[in-house]
């Protein structure tokens, strides 16, 4: 048996929970959980907000551990070995997108919170193609975060080729953004904060941004017009889309990672005139995802934690909720 908390139904408080996960699959892995980061999107799976959830839910998709047994097929890790665990803990591996690498593009990606049990437990399951080994030398405490929301915004710079002379705007200095901010400055690029908190306008600087503009004043985005080759944003908030849009420069794009709710309200002319983009794109491949962690170690990137013990989740979870949280939380076994 595997002991756990889930949450039982919608909204509601998790609590201890246990499960028998049968016998282990040949091309599985179990590891034990030493940390597991809370995401924003363990929230919205506990609440329900995305219509997927399946109670109980035991959420945790940021995870570090150390393997504890290996699938009869399992080759390439070892007993004991420090890896992590991210949004997905399976694959198809037989679709285009699967062979061509791009397995977070799979249509038919185990998830590791929906219809599965995640990480907010003593050990995870989870198919060893899924499972990324963690290098030496990275901060194990504050790796978990990494797995989903670094991830999320190391994925934009890798996909679209973004250059060490890219001027690039992050919208929203929070779980994600304080992460992207240091992936960005030590990518080379000359990176802006958009930010609505004069005290994370002052962090912002400190964490690698160049430049530090107020997001909710009109005048100060409208100084940036036609600057930026690529905007990140991480929020979920509606925002005036047009106005960032000015602040591109020809062939910008403007880009989603936070889970915004509302349409978007875009006019096209400033698309067409400046031939600029608007994209989103979820967590990144297995392969790209150890290539983050590689970097992460090499430029001494780590996200900003608060530790809880396991056993405190659910006032971790209401820490997350208030908003308060600095800038990541993430629970130790």
């Amino acid at each position: 048996m595997i002991r756990a908390y889930a949450a039982f139904e919608q909204g509601a408080e998790l609590q201890p929970f246990e499960y028998d996960p049968g016998e282990l699959q040949a091309c599985e892995v179990e590891i034990d959980v030493l940390y597991s980061g809370i995401c924003h999107s363990d929230l919205s799976m506990i609440d329900n907000e995305w219509g997927i959830s399946r109670y109980p839910l035991v959420p945790g998709h940021e995870i570090v551990g150390r393997i504890a047994k290996l699938g009869e097929k399992v080759r390439h890790f070892s007993p004991g070995e420090l890896v992590g665990l991210g949004w997905h803990a399976g694959f198809c591996k037989e679709c285009s997108l699967c062979c061509s690498g791009d397995h977070n593009l799979c249509a038919s990606a185990q998830a590791t919170i929906v219809g599965h049990y995640g990480g907010f437990a003593e050990k995870v399951r989870a198919q060893a193609d899924s499972v990324v080994a963690i290098p030496d030398g990275l901060d194990v405490e504050s790796a978990g975060p990494l797995f989903c929301g670094g991830i999320t915004v190391f994925n934009p710079l890798v996909q679209f080729d973004v250059k060490p002379t890219d001027k690039v705007a992050v919208i929203g200095i929070g779980g994600l953004g304080h992460i992207a901010l240091q992936f960005l400055n030590a990518w080379g690029c000359e990176v802006t904060a958009f930010t609505s908190s004069e005290v994370k306008r002052n962090e912002a600087l400190q964490l690698g941004a160049h430049h530090a503009l107020n997001s909710r004043d009109l005048s100060e985005v409208a100084s940036a017009s036609g600057q930026f080759d690529l905007i990140i944003s991480t929020v979920n908030v509606k925002l005036d889309w047009n106005l960032f849009l000015s602040t591109l420069a020809p062939k910008g794009r403007l880009h989603f990672v936070g889970a915004t709710l509302e349409p978007l309200d875009i006019g096209v002319f400033s698309l067409i005139g400046g031939q600029r983009s608007i994209s989103g794109s979820p967590v990144g491949s297995p392969a790209t995802i150890a290539r983050m962690l590689d970097f992460a170690r090499l430029h001494n990137i780590k996200p900003v934690v608060e530790k809880y013990k396991l056993a405190d989740v659910n006032s971790a979870l209401a820490r997350l909720r208030s908003g308060k949280a600095h800038y990541r939380i993430v629970l130790e076994r």
